[in-house]
């Protein structure tokens, strides 16, 4: 039996993805500059990439969960958020020492309260407080979000399930190269005789975002009662 080379070569299986885009080009090249020059070596560039992608949203959630408890903290998270953040293991210099260019910069809790309701967003591209939120969710980065956030809220919050009565002024907070944002949102019914650990469970990385409310029995970040976009980003 003979063998069918050009047939073995067409079952090769091919790479995932067959060819990478301009900003992974951009990427690879501006570290391998950066190593070159000696800004920092390639050991650094993996410890601090392992640190950013074990981040999430769980130190915030207690922070917000400690402040319910705790008045004199909620006003030491207001007031001097970078304090509070190291209050529940959040450095906002690690890993490095001196912070990156990207996320040690100003930081603002946003407390809400029964008329005010604040939502976060980066309308110029996808400002984001990593440090203690983690790495920004996909639909957080997309202009459909971005773009509409600004002009449209109760429509896009609608879309993530969060319908807020009139009487409730919705402030969307706009982050930017030089202020990060968290939202820091009221304490459900339901809960008022629960621990620190059971409230943290309920405060979503959504509702640190201001897209959810904490609410008893949600413990993930879903998504209900979404509706279609009425106003798309090409508009």
């Amino acid at each position: 039996m003979t063998h069918d080379h050009d047939h073995d070569h067409d079952r090769t299986v091919k790479p995932m993805v067959d060819e990478i885009t301009d900003f992974e080009v951009l990427e690879i090249a501006l570290r391998e500059l950066c190593i070159e020059k000696g800004i920092f070596t390639a050991e650094e560039h993996r410890r601090f990439t392992e640190f950013a992608e074990q981040i999430g949203p769980t130190p915030a959630a207690r922070l917000v969960a400690r402040a319910w408890l705790d008045p004199d903290f909620k006003a030491l998270a207001i007031a001097e958020p970078l304090a509070a953040s190291k209050e529940v293991g959040v450095d906002w210099l690690e890993p490095t020492g001196f912070g990156t260019p990207s996320d040690f910069t100003a930081f603002q809790i946003l407390a809400d309260t029964p008329t005010v309701h604040h939502v976060i967003v980066c309308a110029l591209c996808s400002c984001y407080p990593r440090p203690i939120l983690g790495n920004s969710p996909e639909w957080y980065r997309t202009p459909n979000y971005r773009r509409r956030l600004v002009r449209h809220p109760r429509q896009v919050l609608s879309e993530f399930g969060l319908y807020l009565p009139e009487s409730i002024e919705v402030r969307v907070q706009d982050s930017n190269q030089k202020n990060r944002f968290m939202v820091m949102p009221m304490r459900p019914e339901g809960a008022d005789d629960w621990t620190e650990d059971q409230l943290t469970e309920i405060i979503t990385r959504d509702c640190l975002i201001g897209v959810a409310l904490p609410r008893v029995g949600v413990t993930t970040n879903i998504v209900v009662d979404t509706r279609l976009a009425m106003h798309p980003s090409g508009e």
